[in-house]
């Protein structure tokens, strides 16, 4: 009886009759109790975890002791939990089951009741999905035939309208066109400011211009969430962008994924949305080092003695922290009570090489009360107008790159072959990388940056002043140095 997975068959084994004789027992023809049995999952050295084999593992069973044809269940792609009471619950990872399922040649796919409009997501699909509630009930129906396709319930549709919105922010001209940049081209931003300056709320708000998830996006993020188990069965569809925000208690496991049994981290569950470290610098250490292959490769590798997992890991890093252990260094209205070596010491929290991996450094500074409490200042512009210019952006970007590889990801050959400098813009970038002592990482992040300033600009070749607004970003001085 085929269960789930492509090469994991359940197998039920039970004593012979001289087996029984010698046990003092009767065979299990004449008797199903007592007797015990041997359920082999093949291939053995495959770890199984998780519940989805309870209700093959409970067919095999009726097969074997003849309560059940097994022919009835030759077709059959079966997988789900068994409650006490002969229930049947809903697993996780539903949706990555039915993708499997859909790309083999079984005829139709077993689902719990709860993970039906999951499976469903899979269109072609539907029409080999059945499903019952009960142990009973699922026997009934295979002994007499009548297992046939279920009636999916309908997704709900997600409003498009959002809670959070650009236009609630005052100020912040310049940290608004920051993130308008990081949205167009997935850059990863560190915010630099004092207490209050409106960092978080900056950050909460970078999903709302992100574009619209694809058919595929979509069910790349669902199926990790799948996996986590936060799926639930009225999820509205396209599901938004994720927007992770751990706390900076939060373990290394728990940040980039692992236990005894490997499971997703924050990084994954971030997968084409934001991941949002508030208080960086607070974080442990060894959790932030972590981070350097996620933003590197787009995926996580957890390496287990008996197996390797990888999860997907492609995200958009926002961090924040304040400038030093007071938060007022630079601040022009409250002045720095730390001492320099403090300042040096707290800010070095932040390593080097994973430094190197952030693309736009931006200050936030303090918006002046009376900025704040001005009724006749124009109204922010919203999210809604700034996603359409990001959405844009990310057009020019996939017909550059024939996909869905944004800037940020895109190779130094790519950048090379699909990226005309303009002669002085390139000047300046040499420049200042020779001036600053960029590493190579750090040049090609700059490049990227200045080629989405273009891709804002619709300019085909990149310009000086797109090289200049992205040096800005590399650090937060450097635009009065060069």
């Amino acid at each position: 009886m085929p269960a789930f997975g492509a090469d994991t068959r359940p197998t039920v084994t039970f004593p012979g009759p001289e087996a029984d004789a010698r046990e003092g027992g009767e065979s299990v023809a004449g008797s199903p109790w007592p007797f015990f049995a041997v359920v082999h999952l093949a291939p053995a050295d495959t770890k199984k975890v998780g519940t989805a084999f309870d209700l093959p593992i409970a067919l095999a069973l009726l097969a074997a002791t003849g309560q059940l044809d097994p022919g009835a269940l030759s077709d059959l792609v079966i997988v789900g939990e068994l409650g006490l009471d002969g229930a049947i619950r809903g697993v996780r990872g539903m949706l990555s089951i039915a993708r499997h399922v859909a790309r083999s040649r079984a005829d139709r796919l077993f689902v719990p009741p709860v993970n039906l409009a999951e499976a469903a997501l899979i269109a072609h699909l539907v029409e080999r999905l059945v499903s019952c509630s009960t142990l009973g009930a699922l026997v009934t129906a295979l002994r007499t035939g009548t297992l046939r396709q279920v009636v999916v319930p309908e997704r709900a549709k997600r409003n498009a309208r959002e809670e959070l919105d650009f236009a609630d922010v005052v100020g912040q001209v310049s940290a608004k066109r920051a993130l308008e940049v990081a949205a167009a081209g997935g850059h990863n931003v560190m915010l630099l400011g004092p207490p209050g300056a409106g960092k978080t709320m900056l950050a909460r708000r970078l999903s709302t211009i992100l574009p619209t998830l694809s058919e595929e996006e979509a069910l790349d993020v669902i199926a990790v969430q799948s996996v986590a188990g936060l799926v639930a069965p009225d999820t509205p569809l396209p599901p938004p962008r994720p927007f992770r925000a751990p706390h900076h208690t939060i373990s290394y496991a728990g940040l980039v994924g692992g236990g005894r049994s490997p499971h997703p981290g924050e990084v994954s569950l971030a997968h084409l949305g934001v991941l949002f470290l508030d208080e960086l610098l607070e974080f442990a250490r060894r959790a932030l080092e972590a981070l350097r292959q996620p933003l590197e490769d787009g995926r996580v590798v957890i390496t287990r003695a008996q197996r390797t997992v990888i999860y997907p890991a492609q995200f958009t890093l926002i961090g924040a922290a304040n400038p030093c252990p007071c938060g007022h260094a630079g601040d022009p209205v409250v002045p720095c009570r730390c001492a320099m070596r403090d300042v040096r010491r707290y800010q070095a929290r932040l390593s080097g090489p994973l430094a190197d991996r952030i693309d736009m450094h931006v200050f936030v500074g303090a918006v002046p009360i009376d900025e704040l409490s001005g009724r006749e200042a124009p109204l922010p512009e919203g999210s809604e107008s700034i996603r359409a210019r990001v959405e844009t952006a990310r057009a020019l970007q996939r017909a550059r790159y024939h996909g869905t590889l944004s800037n940020a990801h895109a190779s130094g050959r790519w950048l090379d072959a699909c990226t005309p400098v303009d002669g002085d813009a390139r000047d300046l970038l040499v420049k200042a990388a020779t001036r600053y002592k960029f590493s190579a990482r750090a040049y090609h992040r700059v490049l990227r940056v200045a080629r989405t300033i273009a891709d804002l600009d619709g300019a085909a070749a990149i310009s000086r002043a797109a090289v200049a607004e992205a040096l800005r970003y590399r650090t937060v001085s450097t635009e009065d140095e060069i």
